[in-house]
């Protein structure tokens, strides 16, 4: 056994503050074994396992095991299971989906998980979409191209105004800024406030609706109630995509609106557009056909 040093024994280092002298003390040698273990450990673990990042990936390591091969085997393992019901999911015509209460169940849960990942950052978690930003609320039952499931279904698969998709959804109001003069904006906006509410000047009313009829009418109809089939908003309802106030239509007016939603056909499977489909069909705003009868349990968040 050694013997423990006595502290006039212990050297020191060479420093003194005021007068304090700093003993050299050696570190306890289990204290020294462990840190020597933790280096070899840590060479070998580099050796054997990914470490060393490298210009595009990092090096193997002589075990060549993978997070994302562990990862993707995971996936592959879920994806096998649920094979079977995803392939009758996509065999299955959509209304017969929302008919049959196992598949609908399957859809609909599904499609929950998938919207939450994807869809919730601009519709919100409670698909109500964000007004001010001008993404659309999925639960009023207010629909520019429609609300049917099979609207639905088209609008996820291709978008709407998506640079990536030849079948995308196309319409656009033009920035009549550039046509009308700002007192002729004031005025047709006082109309269609005037549609749904108390206009800011009902003095203007009355010039506006001559404005709307040569200019706004073509689109949005005789009376506002807008066309499903070319997207042109129903502006007589007072739901609005990007606010109904009376700036804020100043500024749609103006400046024109074309909002981009990215077509999905690409980045999500057919099944998971199908179910995503049917699950925002599902929130409440979706127009039922006649036929689709059959009462299925909602879903639990």
């Amino acid at each position: 056994m050694t013997e423990k040093k006595s502290k006039d024994q212990i050297p020191t280092t060479g420093h003194v503050w005021d007068g304090i002298e700093e003993l050299d003390t050696p570190m306890p040698r289990w204290w020294l074994w462990t840190f020597y273990a933790t280096i070899i450990w840590g060479i070998l673990y580099t050796i054997f396992y990914p470490a060393w990042p490298m210009i595009s990936k990092a090096t193997p390591g002589l075990l060549g095991y993978s997070t994302r091969a562990e990862l993707a085997a995971q996936i592959s393992i879920v994806e096998e299971a649920k094979a079977d019901i995803n392939g009758r999911i996509i065999t299955t015509d959509i209304r017969e989906i929302r008919k049959n209460q196992e598949l609908d169940l399957y859809a609909r849960n599904t499609g929950a998980a998938i919207f939450k990942t994807w869809c919730a950052q601009c519709h919100g978690s409670g698909a109500a979409g964000v007004q001010a930003a001008g993404y659309p609320n999925l639960i009023d039952n207010d629909w520019l191209w429609g609300g049917s499931v099979e609207e639905i279904l088209y609008t996820i698969n291709h978008g709407i105004r998506s640079e990536a998709d030849e079948d995308t959804r196309i319409s656009e109001m033009p920035a009549f800024g550039e046509v009308l003069s700002g007192q002729e904006i004031k005025m047709v906006v006082n109309y269609v406030m005037s549609m749904t509410g108390e206009p800011k000047d009902v003095n203007l009313v009355s010039e506006g609706q001559i404005i709307f009829e040569d200019n706004c009418s073509i689109c949005h109809g005789e009376g506002g109630k807008g066309d499903r089939e070319l997207g042109v908003p129903h502006i007589a309802d007072a739901i609005w995509l990007y606010g109904g106030d009376y700036d804020r239509l100043i500024d749609t007016v103006t400046i024109g609106r074309s909002g981009v939603m990215p077509s999905w056909k690409t980045r999500l499977s057919e099944a998971e557009i199908l179910s995503t489909a049917i699950y925002v069909h599902s929130l409440g705003g979706g127009e039922s056909p006649t036929d689709l009868v059959h009462d299925v349990p909602s879903t639990t968040d």
